[in-house]
């Protein structure tokens, strides 16, 4: 793993966003850079992390990441290399927290880049719910556990012990959910994924 550092700053809380994945049932394009509103949809995803209070952002890239890093615009960002994004997304959530290692993050705030219509106001509403490094706090539809999901840093060993293949950290979570902080957030953000052909409907 190679980890590009930008400048950093004291806030206790890191978005992590995880973009390594190669769309294999988009025809291998990989979603970090599918177009939306004009741009490549990493670039809105980072964007709705930082209008949703995480001044601090690492993105996981995977797939062509020579090309996401050549065509996506991240000031700012720590980009993260997982070499090994083919594995699934449990591999990306290790390579991001073990990325937030001696940053001084208290906590990182996971969401994903295919999930666009997750925006900076569930972001906020997860964000506001953290406490310390003990934190455990996960968006909930219609009471539905989802993203964002933010793990103090007090979980994240427990997390990256867990994470594999692509069911990332929802065995800790599921271990943990009598500790787990649920957001609502039906009412702010729809947690489709672009996954399909039929779901490039959601992109603008």
């Amino acid at each position: 793993m190679t980890t590009h550092r930008a400048g950093g700053d004291s806030a206790p809380v890191a978005g992590l966003l995880l973009a390594a994945g190669g769309g294999r049932r988009l025809g291998g394009r990989p979603k970090a850079l599918l177009p939306h509103r004009g741009r490549p949809l990493v670039e809105y995803a980072v964007r709705m992390l930082r209008e949703g209070g995480c001044a601090r952002v690492h993105v996981v890239l995977g797939a062509q990441g020579d090309e996401v890093r050549e065509r996506a615009s991240l000031p700012g960002c720590v980009l993260v290399d997982n070499p090994a994004w083919e594995q699934g997304m449990g591999t990306s959530l290790r390579a991001g927290l073990d990325s937030l290692a001696g940053t001084g993050a208290r906590a990182a705030l996971v969401s994903l880049v295919d999930q666009p219509g997750i925006g900076a106001e569930a972001v906020a509403r997860v964000l506001g719910a953290y406490d310390s490094a003990e934190s455990l706090v996960s968006a909930a539809y219609d009471g539905v556990r989802g993203h964002p999901v933010l793990f103090g840093a007090a979980h994240w060993a427990g997390v990256a012990a867990t994470a594999t293949g692509d069911r990332g950290a929802r065995a800790y979570l599921k271990e943990h959910a009598g500790r787990i902080t649920l957001v609502e957030c039906g009412d702010v953000a729809d947690p489709y994924d672009i996954d399909t052909e039929a779901d490039l409907a959601h992109l603008e």
